[in-house]
């Protein structure tokens, strides 16, 4: 992730420390200037220094608003779910189907997503996105409202989510620098508030659903699509050459944004790398963590480590605002060293206190990786294949973290839990050794 002061929306260059123009000065005879004047005799002055570019624009701000409230309406989903079908005597696997399947449909359409996003624009996808979704939270509001719906509906209405929602991902990394004339700014200053609101939704869906119920959660989550959408409507994108470009076939497309792909040896092989890490590390984490601190903690130790993860990620996204490191990727690479350190603690056992440093330090560390690499692709990928470039790094990650959450429980009831952190934390580190050892990750520059 890179960041600058100045979009060419024709060529997707970011340029930073721009400077006047020197104006063209005839040849003259006269004699040389005195030291301490220039040509004309006037004294030497420093370049004027330029300010920084103005981040919060118009179209900015109303995409900030877009993406706060559709990430709070997104960390509701779970609790609202567990809810409204325990609550309705559905099995504890009803939930975990209905979230299955949401990414199962994510994961699968998100490249076709891709495509349409660089064919329609991103903006009309999202807008589009929203819209469709829309309905069916509406339906699982009232029903739950009500009672409870049948499964199957709520199955059907999960996976609809999931596509909605890969109509909608891909357009997210091509719109930031088409609207921010600071990328690296733009993504730190999102990874902010996505941080901070996936704190909140949660907390604010268990609060709905005490007061009311899981149909007042759904509620909520329905009407940020609106809002959503409504902002997403609001912006005012120039149009760029590739916007109105000549497209072929659906399949053609795919495969030039494979070739596209391809042809980017940084970009093939950090993604290469973090399929490991999604497989091995970042899928078996997360169900890992849950059942072995609530086993030795409590239910509430758990929920208060997630919310110091997230502290760390706005931390993390701080960061990355203040620094501008000249290698973004291999800045982001020696940030991920924090990563081990939260997985040594779990399998060593530590006390809570250490756990939610470990898990403070993780946040910050994956929320400043997160900030670099989005940046280093919008950056460096041109604007016409960047929403199915965004659509393969999805894909491959969310498929082999899907892959690696299947397998950690069977695998830790094998050899251990504590085994399972403890093997992940070293392949973390190997993970961060390849992506400074690979020469063309560690030396992409800042654009």
């Amino acid at each position: 992730m890179a960041w600058y002061e100045y979009v060419s929306v024709t060529d997707n260059t970011y340029k930073s420390e721009a400077t006047e123009p020197i104006p063209h000065r005839p040849a003259t005879t006269a004699a040389p200037a005195p030291a301490g004047a220039d040509a004309v005799g006037g004294p030497l002055l420093p370049p004027p220094v330029l300010p920084p570019p103005h981040l919060w624009n118009r179209d900015f701000r109303l995409f900030f608003a877009a993406r706060a409230v559709a990430v709070f309406g997104e960390g509701m989903v779970p609790v609202a779910f567990a809810a409204g079908l325990l609550g309705a005597g559905h099995p504890g696997s009803s939930v975990g189907y209905a979230l299955g399947l949401w990414t199962a449909a994510f994961a699968v359409l998100v490249l076709f997503g891709g495509v349409l996003a660089d064919r329609f624009t991103a903006r009309r996808m999202m807008i589009l996105a929203d819209v469709l979704r829309l309905p069916g939270a509406a339906v699982l509001a009232v029903t739950f409202a009500l009672g409870s719906p049948p499964l199957w509906a709520v199955y059907v209405l999960s996976a609809l989510s999931g596509v909605g929602a890969a109509l909608f991902q891909p357009g997210v990394a091509s719109t930031v620098p088409r609207i921010a004339p600071d990328v690296q700014r733009a993504n730190a200053v999102l990874r902010v508030v996505e941080a901070l609101t996936t704190m909140a939704g949660p907390a604010a869906a268990g609060l709905l659903v005490a007061l009311w119920s899981a149909g007042a959660a759904f509620a909520v989550y329905g009407a940020t699509f609106a809002v959503s959408a409504l902002c997403l409507a609001l912006m005012r994108i120039p149009a760029l050459p590739s916007d109105s470009a000549a497209r072929g076939s659906l399949g053609a497309e795919l495969v030039g944004g494979w070739r596209e792909f391809r042809s980017r040896s940084w970009l093939w092989g950090v993604i290469s790398i973090w399929t490991v890490y999604g497989l091995t590390v970042a899928g078996p984490m997360v169900p890992l963590t849950a059942n072995l601190v609530t086993e030795d903690h409590g239910a509430a130790a758990y929920g208060a480590l997630m919310a110091v993860n997230g502290a760390g990620s706005a931390v993390g996204g701080l960061l990355a605002l203040r620094l501008r490191p000249r290698r973004p990727l291999a800045s982001g690479a020696v940030a991920l060293a924090g990563l081990p350190v939260n997985l040594v603690l779990l399998g060593a056992g530590a006390p809570v206190v250490l756990l939610g440093a470990g898990q403070f330090i993780a946040g910050a560390a994956f929320a400043y990786w997160l900030v670099m690499w989005s940046t280093a692709v919008q950056t460096h990928v041109p604007q016409e294949a960047l929403n199915r470039m965004h659509a393969y790094d999805v894909a491959g990650s969310l498929l082999m973290m899907g892959v690696g959450r299947t397998l950690s429980g069977p695998v830790a009831a094998a050899v251990g839990t504590e085994r399972v952190l403890l093997a992940g934390a070293g392949i973390a580190v190997l993970v961060v050794a390849a992506l400074l050892l690979v020469r063309p990750i560690r030396t992409l520059p800042r654009v």
